[in-house]
């Protein structure tokens, strides 16, 4: 019988359990998007987790979407990075970085270039910079002749991750960043190859995940997807034929994996399960709602025929978050103020299980 502690393979890994620590921003890294060792120590600390996705990696400069986020695409990041990945696999652990491309979701402060998107559609709401929120700005729409390029930056940005030691690379096709802007219907009004009919939006993230797998492999290369989500104030009409074409067109490319995140209806989630053949990584709670992902949504969708299944708020406050599953043990409660606060509080500072003497 399959449980959140059976082992899994996973293209050239063998996990010990079936869960995941999702990617989560923490606003942490040095100047210049460098890691930094307290980030080796967090991710450390939450390697007993079958698979550990980091934070969101910025694959080119243009690419960075909050102040704070560490990058891929300078040889002084991947060096940086290098003594996480060694900590985490001195501790047993296996790491994806994910790759993550803001697209429209930035700002000048952050970057000092105006972002880009398929389309000259600002994102609603503020954007985080330097000194605060601030109203998202009107982002350069893409020439079609510059499109592949940013395409290509996941596939540069995925060569750089291997050199640093990462096991593989997920691309964040989800919660209205670039990839998930091309996807949209109303962020996305293009007229030409890459927008219009569902078949031109999800181009872009065909190409990108194409140009990665050609880099890396596809046996390391997975893509996180957020169908039906309103993140940034993006829209997609159409959702189960949209998402159903996407892993259609993916299904050929061999991915280590495809990550759901519970943004839509179950029934249309059950059916991309049935429509996906490959392994299925499932975040079984909305992101940022009120509820955590706890053993029961986990053993849920298990049930439902995912293979892994992701936990991200849970692993913030419970580094030993397998083990406390495992034993049913209390799961310590999360401090929603530290999230991207700097400093090791909130960050290093949650223990373990205190067990009574």
């Amino acid at each position: 019988m399959t449980t959140l502690f059976t082992s899994y393979r996973l293209g050239g890994l063998t996990l010990p359990n079936r869960t995941v620590m999702a990617p989560m921003t923490r606003s942490r890294a040095a100047a210049g998007g460098l890691a930094t060792p307290s980030m080796a120590s967090y991710y450390a600390q939450r390697a007993t987790a079958g698979l550990i996705v980091s934070e969101g990696v910025q694959p080119s400069l243009i690419g960075q979407s909050n102040p704070g986020t560490p990058g891929l695409h300078t040889d002084e990041q991947v060096e940086s990075w290098r003594p996480v990945t060694d900590a985490v696999h001195a501790n047993g652990g296996r790491i994806f970085a994910q790759l993550m491309h803001g697209g429209r979701v930035s700002h000048p402060d952050t970057t000092g270039l105006q972002p880009v998107g398929p389309s000259a559609v600002p994102a609603l709401g503020e954007v985080f910079t330097a000194t605060g929120p601030q109203p998202a700005p009107m982002p350069r729409a893409l020439e079609t002749a510059e499109v592949p390029e940013h395409a290509q930056s996941y596939a540069s940005a995925a060569r750089r991750a291997l050199d640093a030691g990462f096991d593989g690379v997920e691309l964040h096709g989800a919660n209205g960043y670039l990839i998930s802007q091309f996807l949209s219907s109303n962020a996305n009004l293009r007229t030409d190859r890459y927008g219009g009919p569902i078949a031109n939006r999800i181009r872009f993230a065909v190409e990108a995940v194409a140009a990665t797998v050609a880099a890396v492999g596809g046996e390391r290369t997975g893509i996180r997807l957020s169908p039906g989500v309103t993140f940034w104030g993006v829209e997609e009409t159409e959702v189960r034929e949209l998402y159903t074409a996407l892993l259609t067109e993916l299904a050929p490319l061999g991915l280590a994996y495809v990550h759901l995140e519970a943004t839509t209806d179950e029934e249309v989630l059950v059916a991309l399960r049935r429509a996906w053949p490959g392994t299925l990584i499932m975040n079984p709670v909305f992101p940022l709602g009120p509820k955590q992902t706890g053993r029961d949504d986990a053993d849920h969708w298990l049930a439902l025929g995912a293979d892994l299944i992701s936990f991200g708020r849970a692993f913030i406050a419970n580094p030993d978050l397998v083990e406390r599953l495992r034993g049913g043990l209390p799961i310590a409660p999360v401090d929603e103020a530290t999230y991207y606060q700097g400093g090791d509080a909130g960050y290093l500072t949650y223990p373990a299980y205190q067990y009574a003497g």
